[in-house]
């Protein structure tokens, strides 16, 4: 187990690269049509599918890279890049989550794309397996999945409240506050990478 600061960063970092502000747009512009209680409905299986997605990870994730002969300080370093890329997209492309082909059906778009893969993608999901693998112990992932259950339940009231933040804060209070979580998911990849260069060449340390 970790220091409760610890769990706070993770809790943090988990948030950052969901940025549920970032698929604002696109939930607005696949929901335009909708009424309140269908945004309230499909928001509300947004956060769940997201929260069942990353718990599952966490529980699952390290077995899976096991499978397939992959070395936790590997995927860290692997992990660590593309979140830089994800940062780097998030601070300097003017629409942070796109869709080409969002499907019509509202029943399904919850799903896809809004919960897969624009909130928990291939970055969460690295995320999530290498802080998972930080200590070991049944309490330190019930504690890492409480940090997604909390970061998911963020998300959903964010996107309970898609209408009125859009009103208020605009489209370019979204794309600010989009660039600020891709500043802070930057520093984050390169600790990440930090750390994992270091298990893979011990020499460094030194």
């Amino acid at each position: 187990m970790l220091e409760l600061s610890e769990y706070v960063k993770i809790f943090i970092a988990i948030l950052a690269i969901l940025n549920p502000f970032g698929v604002l747009p696109v939930f607005l512009s696949v929901t335009g049509s909708s009424s309140e209680a269908e945004r309230a409905k499909i928001a509300r299986t947004v956060g769940l599918s997201v929260a069942g997605l990353l718990a599952l990870t966490a529980l699952v994730g390290e077995r899976v890279l096991e499978l397939f002969g992959i070395s936790i300080a590997s995927f860290q370093v692997g992990g660590s890049i593309l979140l830089l890329l994800m940062a780097i997209s998030m601070m300097f492309t003017k629409e942070t989550r796109k869709t080409d082909d969002l499907t019509p059906d509202l029943r399904s778009v919850a799903v896809v794309p809004l919960s897969v893969p624009l909130l928990a993608g291939p970055g969460s999901i690295s995320t999530v397996i290498i802080y998972a693998n930080l200590a070991p112990g049944p309490l330190h992932i019930g504690l890492i999945i409480l940090c997604v259950i909390l970061a998911s339940f963020i998300t959903w009231i964010i996107l309970r409240l898609a209408s009125r933040i859009g009103r208020i804060i605009g489209p370019l209070g979204l794309s600010i506050v989009s660039r600020l979580m891709g500043l802070l998911l930057a520093s984050i990849a390169v600790e990440f990478f930090t750390k994992g260069i270091v298990r893979l060449l011990p020499g460094l340390a030194g």
